[in-house]
């Protein structure tokens, strides 16, 4: 535990470290371009007039007044200050997430909350977002967990919230929370400090005062267009959707009011239940979604809902974790797949989120039997395998049951999104693909097997076989091995999971060929005069592969997974199929593939060899860190009508290729 509680302290460091060097090694003028509305050339500091003079300032007029000192300090030190004083600000709310987490809380958990907590809060879109802006919304949150959690006595844990809801009028919403959940003098003192401090800045600033809280209507088009992406309100994605004047007003009112009826009444009960921090956390996404403007590092609410529990399975457990994490770090569109009917999903993923966690995930209440003991997950019993040492990870135990449905999809799209834009990111330069192509001939040649521009030729001269292969080229290479994944998951989970471990191993080394040997294919060789049977003859100077240039890297030859994902196919059927045609059909698909990524000049015969390299490799680490795919079932594991099967299980399986 205190090796494991030592490694998390270390990311959270180094986590830390790379954010704030990120920023400092930015030059003054280009980092902290929010903070520049304050002290750039035509800032506030420096522009006599209005505090919304420099079109980007959108916080409040009190706002305005007490940041003004921590602006010219910045501007003294250059940002530094500013960069590490949010430092602090995301420790200290680290610091006091880890300890309010809804009881009870485990030893191991109490010891290992508060690194997990601030490396989370680092890798977060809205905390990358501020230190990168030099924005103060985390202060805020600050104040309210502070308030809530910290404070000594309702008067003191009004005042700090009062003043955060000064900052951020949305805040606000947290004194009915208070006021439904018993501490009333905390309520009635967070409305009174919200008062004074915007009575005391209308008196200090009367013109700004008048232009943010009437003008603006409490800052609505303040800064931004409020139809932008940045903005994940109601009222954001009701103008995306193409709304506007005053039937999305009222839409926006409507949607608002329900929100708010429906959000603050389970925040409410879950405080009344003992979990005051996901109340708090539910609070905070009402307040994200019903803000006319909610701008990216405005949504550190959404985070904190992370400590909802969700499910009564064990197995299922992760589910709403992994979506918030997914959520609050990764863009949109790694999310949700690039199609146009999806576009809503994908635009308004944290809004989505926010509404989610306020109003409809159902939380487990402490009171439920389910909350500390969750249905546990059951276990198969490991077959003893050849070598003492395998398995290398003895705790990966290998589950029976199939995974969740949505967990899976959404890893696999995450996993394929970060696939491809490492894949994209792997350029090596035009010259370097070049002259690996010609040592590939040459080894090829060598070799005796440099056969590609005879095949090419070949299938050109007839028309059904450059058909058939364009064909297969262009539409299997997705469809087999998704499908293959698919009847797994239904129909044979366990081994669902040893082969999905298999190919995500094997597209992993693939990513490391592409980094380290770029290589053109055929039909980008200059001077070898191969014929790109897709997209017809091209300029090498400049090719035109449609909306495929701009997604993918073109000289990501080596190794290919084209053959190498059919070869996982055709394996995984001869090892799992029932019968002797279908091993036979299954091995059809990598022959078919191989003859396609030669005959259509995409790649050259060493490529497949080193996608069949890494595909055997992938099967040999499962089975290096997981063990044997043959399992057997502890009794009870399956119902009774299926006990033949489960009598089968006891029965030697034939072992992963390796």
């Amino acid at each position: 535990m205190g090796a494991a509680r030592a490694a998390l302290w270390l990311v959270a460091a180094v986590l830390a470290i790379r954010q704030t060097a990120a920023v400092l090694r930015q030059p003054p003028g280009e980092r902290l371009t929010d903070l520049e509305t304050w002290i750039g050339e035509n800032g506030v500091l420096h522009v006599k007039g209005s505090l919304y003079d420099a079109d980007k300032f959108t916080g409040t007029p009190f706002a305005g007044l007490v940041l003004k000192p921590l602006a010219r300090s910045a501007e003294q030190s250059l940002g530094v200050a500013w960069t590490f004083g949010t430092l602090l600000l995301v420790v200290g709310l680290g610091l006091v997430v880890a300890r309010a987490l809804p009881g009870p809380v485990s030893r191991r958990s109490g010891l290992l909350a508060a690194p997990i907590a601030i490396s989370l809060l680092m890798l977060s879109l809205p905390v990358r977002n501020s230190f990168y802006l030099g924005q103060t919304s985390i202060i805020p949150v600050l104040l309210v967990l502070l308030g809530c959690f910290a404070a000594r006595g309702e008067r003191s844990s009004g005042v700090l919230i009062g003043v955060g809801a000064a900052l951020q009028p949305t805040v606000l919403l947290f004194a009915p929370l208070l006021w439904f959940t018993g501490r009333r003098r905390a309520a009635v003192t967070s409305a009174g400090t919200f008062a004074a401090c915007s009575a005391l800045a209308w008196a200090a600033l009367p013109s700004d005062s008048w232009t943010y809280w009437v003008h603006h209507v409490a800052g609505a088009g303040l800064g931004a267009r409020p139809d932008s992406l940045a903005n994940q309100s109601l009222h954001g994605a009701l103008l995306r959707s193409g709304l506007q004047g005053p039937l999305e007003i009222a839409l926006y009112v409507a949607l608002a009011a329900a929100v708010c009826y429906f959000g603050l009444r389970r925040a409410v009960r879950y405080a009344q239940d003992g979990q005051l921090l996901l109340a708090v956390a539910l609070t905070g996404c009402v307040a994200v979604a019903v803000s006319p403007t909610a701008w990216q590092h405005q949504l550190l609410w959404v985070l904190l809902a992370v400590v909802g529990r969700v499910g009564k399975r064990a197995s299922d457990r992760m589910l709403w974790p992994v979506l918030i994490i997914l959520a609050m770090t990764l863009p949109g569109k790694m999310l949700v797949p690039n199609v146009a009917v999806l576009y809503p999903v994908r635009d308004n993923v944290l809004l989505i989120a926010a509404v989610a966690a306020a109003c409809a995930v159902p939380f487990l209440p402490r009171t439920s039997p389910y909350f500390r003991r969750p249905v546990p997950t059951r276990y198969a019993i490991p077959a003893p395998a050849r070598w003492s040492r395998v398995p290398l990870l003895p705790y990966w135990r290998r589950v029976i049951s199939r995974p969740n449905l949505l967990l899976e999809l959404l890893v696999i799209r995450v996993g394929y999104s970060a696939y491809s834009h490492i894949r994209a990111a792997a350029t090596g330069g035009v010259a370097a693909a070049e002259e690996h192509g010609r040592q590939i001939v040459a080894i090829e040649q060598a070799l005796g097997i440099d056969i590609e521009q005879w095949v090419n030729h070949a299938v050109l001269k007839a028309e059904w076989a450059k058909a058939f292969f364009n064909f297969y080229y262009t539409s299997f290479h997705f469809v087999v091995p998704l499908t293959i994944l698919g009847v797994l998951y239904v129909r044979r989970p366990a081994d669902y999971r040893w082969a999905r471990a298999s190919l995500a191993f094997a597209t992993l080394l693939a990513l490391l060929g592409f980094w380290l040997y770029p290589l053109a294919p055929p039909r980008l060789m200059p001077g070898m005069e191969f014929i790109d049977t897709v997209h017809g003859p091209q300029d090498l100077a400049n090719p035109d592969y449609g909306a495929m240039t701009a997604v993918t890297n073109q000289y990501a030859a080596m190794p290919s997974l084209h053959f190498g994902w059919s070869l996982w196919c055709g394996l995984v059927i001869v090892v799992l199929a029932p019968k002797l045609w279908m091993k036979l059909l299954g091995l059809l698909h990598p022959l078919f593939t191989v003859c396609a990524i030669v005959a259509t000049a995409n790649h050259w015969v060493l490529d497949a060899a080193g996608g069949a390299a890494v595909v055997g490799a992938g099967f040999g680490l499962t089975y290096l860190l997981a063990g044997r795919r043959q399992l057997r079932l502890p009794g009870g594991a399956l119902p009774h009508a299926r006990a033949g099967a489960a009598a089968q299980a006891e029965e030697p399986v034939a072992a992963a290729p390796k």
